[in-house]
């Protein structure tokens, strides 16, 4: 086990800590569990769940892989926090849509897998998690390897999460598909939803709800709504160092929150149908791309222009 201490500046003293244990790694913010970094045999992808606010209001949905009663049962492969792309190479049979990297199930390929820890550090002002993942294609080799850097801030009225991910084609070339099934996401907890709860979509171009912001590109797009008493958020923003940015959202009502670079033509072909353009990334092997999110979970009203200069400062 790994116990790694952090007294972070800010808006107040704030510790958080690393505790690994097997198969997954706790993130505690004053001795209270903020999320796991979980990678289990029986994950199909590794998640961050549970996913709590600084005051420890639960942020994403329990299933999977947990049950809570009278909860949403939808979509199996929605859990915590998450990031994968459904259609990389034949990830799919033919004919069949349903079991890419996105809808995976193990034992069966294609899944995520953890590989290792590259590094658990901590400093004044955050903590640092850096990992290792392969994505195993349907042939039993490394498609992807993936390397991922979470920086955890934590803080009195919001905990802030960044994630820089490297995909490099490993043992084949790799052709993501353009698909609306990706990329970085979360899945809400139902009382934060528009479908099950009163939570609310606000993008960065001033659109609102699921029916304005679903398959737009944005610099930000924050889901936030009242639970007890308390208005609470999240917030998902693209840095501009990211592969075509700004991404395009896969927002649903549901509860379902995605950033999604490479869905191009997808969402396209739902708005602007005669303008539409497959992205169609590639890789070469040994060759790399770089996709860079911000996730801020946060406690008290946010309007746009106080989330406006949250995006400068990460964009700068």
């Amino acid at each position: 086990m790994l116990f790694a201490p952090l007294l972070s500046a800010g808006d107040s003293t704030q510790t958080i800590q690393f505790i690994e244990k097997e198969h997954q790694v706790d993130v505690m913010i004053n001795g209270q569990l903020c999320t796991s970094y979980l990678f289990q045999p029986d994950l199909p992808k590794p998640i961050l769940y549970p996913v709590y606010s600084p005051s420890g209001v639960l942020m994403a949905r329990h299933y999977p892989p947990n049950k809570e009663a009278g909860e949403s049962s939808d979509h199996l492969h929605h859990a915590g926090i998450f990031f994968t792309y459904d259609e990389v190479n034949d990830s799919h049979p033919k004919g069949e849509r349903v079991s890419g990297y996105w809808g995976n199930k193990v034992p069966e390929p294609p899944f995520i897998k953890h590989i290792n820890i590259r590094e658990m550090s901590v400093d004044k002002q955050h903590g640092v998690l850096t990992t290792v993942l392969h994505w195993i294609g349907r042939d039993n080799k490394v498609h992807l390897q993936e390397e991922r850097t979470m920086t955890i801030y934590p803080g009195k009225m919001q905990h802030t999460f960044d994630f820089d991910i490297t995909l490099t084609a490993k043992e084949v070339d790799a052709v993501f598909h353009d698909t609306k099934e990706g990329m970085f996401a979360i899945r809400v907890a139902d009382w934060l939803s528009e479908k099950f709860g009163a939570g609310k979509y606000l993008s960065s171009n001033g659109t609102e709800m699921e029916k304005g912001v679903w398959g737009t590109r944005n610099k930000w797009i924050r889901l936030q709504g009242e639970k007890d008493g308390k208005v609470m958020g999240i917030a998902i923003m693209n840095h501009p160092d990211s592969i075509n940015y700004p991404a395009y959202y896969h927002a649903r009502g549901y509860g379902l929150f995605s950033a999604n670079p490479l869905g191009q033509y997808a969402f396209e072909n739902k708005h602007n149908p005669d303008k539409a353009e497959e992205f169609k990334l590639q890789l070469k092997q040994g060759e790399s791309a770089l996709f860079k999110f911000r996730m801020i979970i946060y406690e008290g009203v946010r309007t746009k222009e106080q989330i406006d200069r949250d995006f400068d400062t990460y964009a700068n």
